[in-house]
């Protein structure tokens, strides 16, 4: 019952790793709904019941962006380790952090009310008018006072972020000094603070459109309004959900390699630089709008050079390791997981980013694949690794070495399965967010649910993997420097260990 009202930093910090955990298990078990109802063309286990189907679609999307990747990364790993490596007591407004988390249950919440009232909000997680203004009633309303909730949350979260960073690090660290992580932390809480408060004033135009008879977007409004404000914060959320992983995924690169992070400076710029550009870039959303030729030339050239310190990144963690001693511990699979799939992920964002292409194969799974390779096989890798390597500093638990990579194993074989045939069926011309399809997709999209049951499957594997860490890893307190020891009691001896030594 303490960490109800607890404002020590760790405490929140594991309660949004909780959080995240349940809010996973949700979003998870509405896509392998999802895959299942695509496995096989026809009525499927939904019974032709497309708003349904709308629905399910909707809370995946919004529970595993707002209510799982951005409280893991942002909340959970943010909260726990930003105070401890910049040599902090806690988090600068520790009132202010407890009730930043306390907003997300109660969001959560109203959006499981949401899919319960009425038909429920089967909009797409992007809410689009007219649709989200004509739509069925009061879920529509409940699953927007929810999205305001979880904007209040990380508005607030990066406040405290940029003061603590800002006034509470220890005397004499220097800007080059700080570690990547706690200035990926600093850059997510730029683009929160920018981007969200578009968003929350969207979705106030749209809930009086609905309410109150104004016309905003719809009747005498502007459709494409709704897209340019919502796109302003979607795209920048992107990168507010990646950013701590660069982080999380530096961090552990470094460690398993032994040796610093190659180029921190230009690791520094290259996240400004996202940051930066992220914002430029939200039109190539809506490539098929009828922009003029001038406007998408611009978006489709800025889209691509944003590649350019995604690039810088790939490469300095590869020279990172290229030039260390590796040791592959299943943190350190992970970390080079995300590096070869956020690659493919990548590669093809640099194809949608060409307005030709990108209007082909809008709205199909190309742009499913390409996301998901994104996020998915990104962000949720970045937060495997991140729980392994801290498993034991945050909650006391070692894992078994051989077990773990059992489990990544099925894991980057699960996601491959499911989401690299969906670049074909996009290709192919199959449009998403449909819950039925012609024949000729039928072997793919089998081959894609197949995966999605092996992934579900190592998920429910990761829980063997986890075990009471011995007394030898425990009792660390943040005012040593045990932390940087390996996050496991599956290594034989220290020895073996690549640690950083801390002069």
């Amino acid at each position: 019952m303490r960490w109800l009202y607890s404002t020590n930093h760790k405490d929140i910090g594991m309660l949004y790793l909780i959080f995240a955990f349940f809010g996973g298990l949700v979003g998870t078990g509405l896509s392998v709904l999802i895959r299942l109802q695509l496995a096989t063309t026809g009525t499927g286990i939904l019974q032709n019941n497309g708003q349904l189907f709308n629905v399910i679609v909707t809370g995946h999307g919004v529970i595993m962006l707002l209510f799982m990747v951005m409280p893991a990364l942002f909340g959970g790993f943010g909260n726990y380790l930003l105070p401890l490596m910049i040599g902090a007591p806690d988090m600068a407004f520790p009132r202010l952090n407890n009730i930043s988390f306390w907003l997300n249950p109660f969001g959560f919440l109203l959006l499981l009310v949401s899919t319960l009232v009425e038909q429920g909000a089967g909009t797409g997680w992007t809410l689009y008018p007219p649709l989200s203004v004509q739509g069925s009633g009061s879920s529509i309303d409940l699953a927007i006072l929810s999205l305001h909730l979880n904007g209040l949350s990380s508005i607030l979260g990066s406040i405290n972020v940029l003061v603590t960073a800002k006034g509470l690090r220890a005397p004499g660290m220097s800007l080059i000094q700080i570690p990547l992580f706690v200035y990926s932390m600093v850059f997510t809480a730029i683009l929160v603070i920018l981007s969200v408060p578009v968003l929350a004033a969207a979705l106030i135009m749209l809930l009086t459109d609905r309410s109150l008879n104004t016309a905003y977007f719809v009747d005498s409004g502007d459709l494409l309004l709704y897209q340019h404000l919502f796109w302003f914060f979607g795209h920048p959320e992107v990168y507010i959900l990646i950013l701590p992983a660069f982080g999380l995924i530096s961090s552990i690169i470094s460690f398993f390699s032994n040796k610093p992070v190659f180029g921190v400076t230009g690791m520094i710029c290259a996240m400004g630089a996202i940051g930066l550009v992220g914002f430029l870039v939200w039109a190539h959303h809506m490539y098929v709008v009828g922009m003029d030729l001038d406007t998408v030339a611009y978006f489709t050239s800025a889209s691509m050079i944003i590649a350019i310190p995604t690039g810088m990144k790939v490469f300095s963690w590869m020279a990172t390791a290229y030039a260390g001693k590796v040791y592959f511990s299943v943190p350190m699979l992970y970390a080079f997981g995300f590096l070869a799939l956020f690659t493919i992920g990548g590669v093809t964002g640099v194809v949608l980013a060409n307005a030709g292409v990108d209007t082909a194969v809008h709205d199909t799974y190309y742009v499913v694949a390409h996301f998901h390779y994104v996020l998915s096989t990104g962000a949720v890798f970045a937060i495997f690794a991140g729980m392994y390597f801290y498993s034991n500093l945050m909650f006391n638990l070692g894992y078994d070495e051989n077990k773990g990579t059992v489990q990544f194993l099925l894991f980057f074989l699960g996601v491959n399965l499911t989401f690299f045939p969906q670049h074909f069926l996009g290709l192919a011309g199959m449009p998403r967010r449909m819950f039925d399809y012609a024949d000729a997709f039928t072997g793919l999209n089998l081959l894609s649910s197949y995966g999605a049951l092996v992934s579900f499957t190592s998920l429910l594997y990761a829980g063997t993997v986890f075990t009471p860490a011995p007394a030898l890893y425990q009792n660390r307190t943040s005012t040593s420097l045990e932390w940087l020891l390996p996050a496991t009691p599956a290594f034989h001896t220290f020895s073996e260990v690549p640690v950083l030594r801390v002069a």
